[in-house]
């Protein structure tokens, strides 16, 4: 019988099987009558059409190969969203090379470990901060296959002699002279390029381990691409604003996958801190924001809403349940009658409206989030306000694999599978998918990949569930299932999620594996609660002693029991501390994407957690901690451990 895949990939077959070649087709299509990216420069937004970009591609491509690049080797870029990491990935991919995306605040020691297991020859940079990071792993001898550090942005650099470095626009000055000794080479290069060639290197979040390189090929990208960008009907009139980092899959399937496909404009905002103001700058119809973006976005919400006029405060909390009423309506396949549409015009008027405009998503036609887990009443609340974002699954193995559709939005479900990708679930409900979005195998890994891939079927480890509609639910990591003594099991990431979307906590770790009860160790979101007890004229030094003051415990405490309302007896938090301090990626707490290191922390905190499970009230910490300089020091201080009712 033949295969669901092969029937679904005959849709997506066409002479464009790379990124490169839909550049070139964009390039012809459009030329000079359209733009295709743009960034904010000095408070100026700074336009490319798409022959700008195919040229500057073009001769950074030449420019890289005069210098010794060659079909099979790899690139690394390492710096934050700016065309110019768009413009090195389809140079790269352009001479048939792969190109490997570093999370742009990994330390020197990860940089090291992206660079040395791909065994990149070059690795291009954004700016001073980035480059010092290479510097100082050469100038130890410990990238001896690089021959070349190249960065976009001089600002510090000027003074530099180091041989290794080199100004991103004089390759591209390099690569005009070599076209005239090798005419025609660039687009040579481009059709020879293959939907198998890998395309980039997408490493894994590193969650229980190194990190991995998940090669991903070009058929991969461009199906699935194109598959997304059917679903949701992207165009060539939309804006996009690209925020998440480019290392990231979505970021690949969405900001350039996407874009290639369908001609939308990309913008790149000023600053990671100018995002919002960006955003509505430019009336962005598309938007990809992590789950912790969203939660941090509902939060700051919250507390503005906390600080505002009586007036204004009541006037939110009296239209905000019209907005849920009217998204349940939408929820249940219903239309709402016309005394609830006339109720919901005036609170968008009066409220919604507003509110999007100030969190810039007033121009927004579709969000989207995925990467992590993230609270549904969160989802719920958007939906509420009248902003689409929907909830998607993917991973760096099986690229993006499903999403709602706008008709059928719902909070709690990542959709169906998009065309072309299967999913099912194994005997113990670990979620298995194929298509053509699948990873090509882990490099230099082959175990590894046999293990990922052992029958055709992509075992993701995620325990979730496949309802009778084809909306997947994940719940949680297969490795995160704990089991109380009593045998009950519960799902940590759960209560976790729930609890994020409280404007107080930033982070949690649910425990009580093998224990006799679930306990929790709690990070404060200290802007917002330094603000709640500003406000409440309680005085405070420190993120230590904010988070130990006996209102800021009783607060978390509330928290904490609205959300065991929601959860069966047995897997209910009953005791919990506020911890001292962040959890820190740079202290490898969480991944650069902001995922738990579940296992690494737990044995990490395994004292603080042990307390939990005790008689005492209160624990002394004594513990190490590094500074984003490298420098190390040391936190003394008393914790508390707060019971539940």
């Amino acid at each position: 019988m033949e295969n669901i895949i092969e029937r679904n990939l005959s849709q997506f077959k066409s002479k464009e099987d790379t990124l490169p070649k839909l550049l070139k087709r964009n390039y012809e299509k459009y030329g000079d009558k359209k733009v295709a990216i743009r960034e904010k420069d000095y408070g100026i937004w700074q336009s490319h059409t798409w022959k700008e970009y195919y040229e500057l591609i073009k001769y950074f491509s030449l420019g890289l190969i005069s210098l010794g690049l060659e079909a099979g080797d790899k690139v690394c870029i390492l710096g934050e969203n700016e065309p110019e990491w768009f413009i090195s990935e389809l140079a790269v991919q352009s001479a048939c090379v792969a190109a490997v995306g570093i999370p742009s605040d990994c330390t020197p020691p990860e940089v090291k470990h992206y660079v040395v297991d791909s065994e990149s020859k070059f690795v291009v940079t954004e700016d001073q901060e980035q480059t010092d990071k290479l510097l100082e792993l050469e100038f130890q001898n410990e990238i001896p296959l690089v021959r070349k550090v190249i960065y976009w942005d001089p600002k510090g650099l000027w003074n530099y002699d180091e041989p290794i470095l080199m100004y991103f626009y004089d390759v591209i000055e390099l690569g005009k002279e070599y076209e005239k000794s090798h005419s025609g080479l660039f687009e040579d290069n481009v059709e020879r390029g293959k939907g198998e060639d890998i395309a980039i290197f997408c490493y894994t979040s590193g969650t229980t381990g190194l990190p991995k390189g998940a090669m991903v090929s070009h058929r991969a990208l461009v199906n699935t691409s194109k598959s997304w960008c059917e679903w949701d009907g992207w165009s060539d009139k939309e804006q996009y604003l690209s925020f998440v980092a480019p290392s990231w899959i979505a970021e690949q399937m969405l900001g350039l996958g996407g874009q290639l496909h369908s001609g939308m404009e990309v913008n790149f905002p000023e600053e990671p801190e100018t995002v919002q103001e960006n955003i509505r700058e430019i009336g962005a119809d598309l938007l990809f924001f992590g789950p912790r973006q969203w939660e941090s976005l509902m939060r700051t919400v919250q507390v503005k809403i906390i600080d505002t006029s009586r007036l204004r405060r009541l006037i939110y909390n009296l239209f905000l349940p019209i907005g849920y009423r009217v998204a349940d309506f939408k929820l249940a396949y219903q239309r709402p009658s016309l005394f609830w549409r006339i109720l919901n015009w005036l609170a968008y008027e009066a409220v919604f409206r507003p509110l999007r405009d100030k969190l810039g998503l007033l121009g927004n036609r579709v969000a989207y989030t995925g990467g992590a887990g993230i609270s549904p009443d969160t989802l719920a609340y958007f939906l509420a306000i009248g902003v689409n974002v929907k909830l998607g699954y993917g991973s760096s193995e099986v690229g993006i694999m499903s999403y709602c559709s706008d008709k059928d939005n719902r909070p709690e479900a990542c959709g169906p599978p998009l065309p072309g990708i299967e999913m099912r679930l194994s005997k113990d409900s670990e979620l298995l998918a194929r298509g053509f979005s699948l990873f090509s195998g882990y490099y230099k890994k082959p175990e590894a990949s046999r293990e990922r891939i052992p029958d055709g079927w992509c075992h993701t480890e995620d325990f979730g569930h496949i309802r009778e509609d084809g909306h997947l639910i994940v719940m949680d990591r297969m490795e995160d299932l704990a089991e109380l003594k009593s045998e009950q099991k519960y799902s940590p990431q759960y209560a976790e999620s729930r609890l994020r979307f409280s404007p107080y906590i930033k982070d949690i770790l649910v425990v009580g594996d093998g224990r006799d009860f679930v306990g929790a160790i709690v990070d404060i979101d200290a802007g917002n609660v330094g603000k709640w007890a500003e406000a409440r004229h309680i005085p405070y030094t420190t993120h230590v002693d904010l988070s130990q003051k006996p209102q800021v415990l009783q607060l978390v405490k509330n928290e904490i029991g609205r959300i065991n309302l929601s959860l069966p007896e047995w897997a209910r938090i009953k005791k919990f501390v506020n911890l001292h301090k962040e959890f820190d990626p740079d202290e490898a707490e969480l991944t650069r994407t902001r995922k738990m290191r579940r296992t690494f922390v737990e044995e990490r905190y395994k004292e603080i957690i042990g307390a939990l499970y005790g008689d005492k009230e209160e624990f002394a910490v004594e513990a190490p901690i590094v500074y984003r300089d490298g420098k190390k020091g040391v936190i003394k201080t008393v914790i508390h451990i707060t019971a539940v009712d």
